[in-house]
């Protein structure tokens, strides 16, 4: 007995555990550091690369080289970029690396890289200002032709619990890299809803956020089997679920659907097959739409017919993309077309690629049209 509490004590005379410099504030970060000027510094430890690179941006890529100090660590400081929301990874000796010292990345069907926020002096339409703030909820539902229990997140606006009236739905669906969070993610979908309702810019609105994917591929969600897949998730899932839950306009008058890439095929597609239940409807980026061999009556049952109603049963048509996306001359033929048919539409575009820049800025517009 003696013996064991000797040695216990022994135990507790040479502990050297310490608290010592915890309870100073962590005053840097490692990477990105960004300083009050808006120089960004990027660093990565590596000691055995040769050669590391920063490449930043979601299209038009900018590339830096990186050089190492005796430590091992590799940096650059960069004092080029205007304040926004970047997508950014090191190239190691040519192989993709992720800044494991950045917890904030993007993805969806994969990971893509890191996120970088730049903010100048005053905070853009897509990033957190200092107004009233809604809140995104995230609810698990059933969807019963896929036969697997899927997500939606719903971001609901401030004021909704005071207010006591039914508040209009913006169905809203992603591209075929992303999934049921990513118009939340990267999107930034409450942050400009909360800057454009401060500004009395956009209705009050719920926004619906589902997974738009069958197989996990852009094939699986944009096929016409996959349309119907999803068409009945929308009509007979998701959209009870949300009118059950929430207290939501349940006529065309207070729905509106929207989408891009493919999300943006699925959007107009379910959209117009469903004119008594969308007042809005709304493309970005759509790669099915830019198809010039894409024909409408394969996906939309009686298109001759549907076609001569869609102007009085559609208030708004939107269709847009970036003049630097490989869809756009696809899309300006597409454009052609409906006006070849008499459809009126409402279209937009911006010297921009296949990216979340374009396609925040379509949202933050779409938005101010509705209801």
């Amino acid at each position: 007995m003696f013996s064991l509490f000797a040695a216990k004590a022994q135990a507790i005379v040479g502990n050297n555990f310490s608290t010592d410099g915890w309870w100073r504030p962590n005053t840097t970060t490692f990477s990105p550091q960004v300083d009050k000027d808006g120089i960004v510094t990027f660093r990565l430890k590596a000691p055995h690369a040769k050669v590391v690179l920063v490449e930043l941006g979601d299209w038009d890529i900018q590339e830096w080289r990186m050089t190492k100090d005796e430590t091992g660590v590799w940096s650059v400081a960069v004092d080029s970029l205007q304040p926004g929301i970047y997508q950014y990874s090191f190239k190691v000796d040519g192989l993709t690396v992720l800044d494991i010292e950045n917890p904030r990345v993007k993805h969806g069907t994969s990971l893509y890289g890191n996120i970088l926020e730049v903010r100048g002096e005053s905070p853009l339409f897509d990033q957190a200002q200092d107004v009233a703030h809604g809140e995104v909820r995230i609810l698990r539902y059933r969807a019963t032709t896929l036969q697997r229990s899927k997500m939606v997140y719903v971001y609901v606006p401030p004021g909704y619990e005071e207010d006591g009236q039914a508040f209009p739905v913006l169905y809203l669906r992603h591209g075929g890299g992303d999934d049921e969070g990513s118009w939340t993610r990267d999107g930034r979908v409450a942050d400009v809803l909360d800057n454009l309702l401060a500004q009395h810019k956009a209705k009050p609105m719920l926004v619906v956020m589902t997974n738009g994917h069958t197989d996990g591929t852009w094939a699986g969600g944009s096929s016409k089997e996959g349309m119907e897949i999803l068409e009945h998730e929308l009509l007979y899932d998701v959209i009870p679920l949300v009118e059950e839950r929430f207290h939501v306009m349940k006529s065309k008058e207070g729905r509106a659907i929207a989408g891009l890439s493919m999300g943006g095929g699925q959007a107009f597609v379910i959209g117009l097959r469903n004119m008594d239940k969308f007042n809005y409807i709304g493309q970005f980026s759509s790669g099915l739409l830019s198809d010039e061999k894409l024909k409408l009556a394969d996906y939309i049952p009686d298109w001759e017919r549907k076609k001569r109603e869609i102007n009085e049963e559609v208030k708004i048509l939107w269709t847009s993309c970036g003049t630097k996306d490989p869809r756009y001359q696809g899309h300006l033929i597409f454009l052609k077309a409906l006006d070849k048919q008499g459809i009126t539409y409402q279209s937009d575009e911006a010297p921009a690629g296949h990216e979340w820049a374009f396609w925040r800025e379509q949202f933050a517009k779409f938005t101010t049209h509705l209801f």
